[in-house]
């Protein structure tokens, strides 16, 4: 297993939609153990291919949850349907996200409180979840990804306008930029931290670990953190 560079925003594989996978091999399988080192190096709760360079439908994840969901998984050719998102202006406090491949900025996202994932897994048998609160965000995130899009490109108003300036800031938007988890500094600032401090911090492809919740008694999403 080897822990890929991460995508940076503007690099195009991001910004198209991704190619699905027509036999799962070697290479896939390959593939996807890199996706789960690079996403527990990163401390996200998701992956998509396309963050590490890879235009293809797949993506992982890792996340605790009260909806009956193995906690650890990979979908392969996924198709993810999502209620609506409540009307209003997102919170926050409670609906921020964050992303891999948008390293260190979080910014407010109203997304639907729900969301069906089905697809296939490593072993090509056919799954079927049904995910709420944090982990249907998170799907919803990633299944983004292998459709070109970054949770940013969601943005509305006045945090569309903060996102769009602080990717100039970062001088993103361009391609060619990565970076490397586990040598790189954490751009969540987990570094600066103990291991059970982070909870109060930024999930990278999800929102606030202190809000990471799904299902009603509000288990915590993610013991580490991941965008995807």
């Amino acid at each position: 297993m080897t822990i890929r560079p991460v995508t940076i925003t503007g690099e195009p594989v991001l910004h198209r939609r991704a190619e699905p996978v027509e036999v799962i091999d070697d290479g896939i399988r390959e593939l996807v153990a890199d996706m789960f080192e690079t996403m527990d190096a990163a401390r996200g709760v998701g992956l998509a291919a396309p963050q590490v360079g890879v235009g293809l439908r797949i993506f992982t994840w890792q996340m605790d949850n009260n909806d009956g969901i193995p906690p650890r998984g990979v979908v392969i050719n996924p198709y993810v349907s999502a209620s609506k998102p409540p009307v209003g202006d997102p919170s926050p406090s409670d609906e921020s996200e964050g992303c891999l491949s948008v390293p260190g900025e979080s910014f407010p996202l109203r997304r639907g409180e729900t969301a069906t994932l089905t697809g296939l897994d490593l072993d090509g048998n056919e799954i079927s979840y049904t995910a709420t609160g944090w982990f249907a965000r998170m799907f919803q995130h990633e299944y983004d990804h292998l459709n070109g899009f970054l949770y940013v490109d969601r943005l509305q108003g006045k945090w569309a306008r903060k996102a769009k300036k602080a990717i100039k800031g970062h001088e993103w938007g361009v391609p060619g930029l990565t970076w490397m988890p586990g040598v790189d500094r954490d751009p969540f600032g987990h570094d600066d931290v103990d291991d059970d401090e982070y909870d109060e911090d930024v999930i990278a492809e999800g929102g606030h670990a202190d809000t990471a919740e799904s299902g009603a008694s509000g288990t915590q999403a993610a013991e580490d953190e991941l965008a995807r």
